[in-house]
């Protein structure tokens, strides 16, 4: 599997190969239920288009507010096998200094050492390691989540959005994907006492997954 990084040149896709590799056998047990059979043709490798995807995260600011930004720079590796939704698996690491919530001085603060010490911590990975059917187009994937020098489990509740191909002729998916942590638990613990109580950036943190993904050529 190759690793595809968000600029990386688009490619005109090749037909689906008849299974996937031995290679992409996940180190975990297949727990998944029945998949959609129309899903089989979609087995493959895939890329994250950047110009139609978004990695992101929302969070309460002051209590009544809410801050959302986005990390505008990562790379990412994607398998999706349609016959058994538990071998598909993905990764994404993305670059801390990246973070974008349009406010540039807010922007500085989230990457020093207040918060990702990005210097110290260039990089944030997700790792997928087991995937579930939980309805139609409905999936549970568990995966490990590395912020900072902390690693923790993760479940991300994700939706199949649809499979088109596109006027360039180009095999496209959508899935959106989010899940909600608690910062502390990564050692993001640097906050602000508000004079009526309360905290002014709440512990929880929405991550938000929209991926528009395109069919990869296979690899000789």
């Amino acid at each position: 599997m190759n690793l595809f990084t968000r600029a990386a040149s688009l490619r005109r896709p090749a037909p689906p190969a008849a299974s996937p590799s031995s290679a992409h056998a996940p180190a975990f047990s297949p727990t998944a239920g029945p998949a959609d059979p129309s899903l089989a043709s979609l087995t493959g490798e895939w890329m994250i288009d950047p110009a139609h995807s978004r990695i992101g995260f929302s969070v309460r600011h002051a209590m009544v507010t809410t801050v959302r930004g986005a990390f505008t720079e990562y790379r990412s590796r994607l398998f999706f096998d349609g016959r058994d939704p538990a071998r598909s698996q993905a990764e994404i690491v993305l670059s801390t200094a990246s973070v974008d919530t349009g406010v540039e001085q807010r922007d500085a603060h989230l990457v020093g050492r207040d918060f990702l010490d990005a210097r110290t911590y260039p990089s944030m990975k997700f790792r997928s390691t087991a995937v579930e059917v939980d309805g139609n187009d409905v999936y549970r994937m568990t995966g490990d989540l590395t912020i900072k020098a902390a690693t923790r489990p993760v479940v991300l509740e994700l939706t199949y959005i649809g499979q088109v191909t596109d006027p360039f002729g180009y095999d496209r998916v959508g899935f959106d994907g989010t899940t909600t942590i608690n910062r502390s638990e990564w050692g993001l613990t640097y906050n602000a006492k508000l004079a009526e109580g309360g905290a002014m950036v709440s512990e929880k943190v929405r991550l938000q997954f929209d991926i528009a993904a395109i069919r990869t050529a296979p690899t000789g």
